[in-house]
């Protein structure tokens, strides 16, 4: 495991992760607040996908969330279009098991990917995208300390409504600040 909190883990995906990943990608309830292009993907497109992340890239950095008591997967965080000569990048995270929906383990993963962004790697800068129907993740956004940035309006179309993208966004020394304020 690479990073570790109370509750859980974050780890390379494997390939034995494509089936796990599969079936969250083609669950319509899942992927509705998280991706704007819900499809049915094939078994094939989604080992591509896995083996391309498995490969890596210098641009990304993908990660499954395992709970560790059980050590089962529960869904996916990942920093992409990182840009270290201007240290920013963008975060996404979902929690592809319903079953962990709501009960702090996203919370949990984010801050790890964050203290990963911010600590180990030294970027100035973490973003992200968010439907705007998806009020549960802005109001856990706002927690950890992002900041809203802007809107795309009317940018999804989503059971039979437009609805706006919310750009966020957090800087490191927010984040390290709002770390200190815990801890003290």
């Amino acid at each position: 495991m690479l990073f570790q909190s109370a509750r859980v883990a974050l780890r390379k995906m494997t390939a034995e992760d494509a089936d796990v990943y599969h079936a969250w990608r083609n669950d319509v309830e899942v992927m509705q607040t998280t991706s704007p292009f819900i499809d049915n993907h094939t078994r094939e497109s989604t080992q591509e996908f896995v083996s391309q992340v498995i490969l890596g890239s210098s641009s990304s950095k993908s990660y499954i969330i395992v709970e560790k008591q059980t050590q089962t997967p529960i869904g996916v965080t990942a920093l992409i279009q990182i840009d270290l000569k201007n240290r920013n990048a963008e975060c996404i995270i979902d929690i592809g098991a319903k079953d962990y929906w709501g009960k702090g383990y996203g919370s949990e993963a984010l801050k790890l990917l964050l203290d990963y962004a911010f600590l180990e790697m030294n970027l100035h800068r973490v973003s992200l995208r968010v439907f705007s129907f998806n009020e549960k993740a802005i109001k856990l956004y706002e927690r950890i300390g992002f900041q809203h940035e802007g809107i795309s309006r009317q940018l999804l179309f989503r059971a039979g409504k437009w609805h706006d993208i919310v750009q966020m966004g957090i800087l490191q020394e927010e984040y390290v600040s709002s770390l200190s304020e815990v801890r003290s």
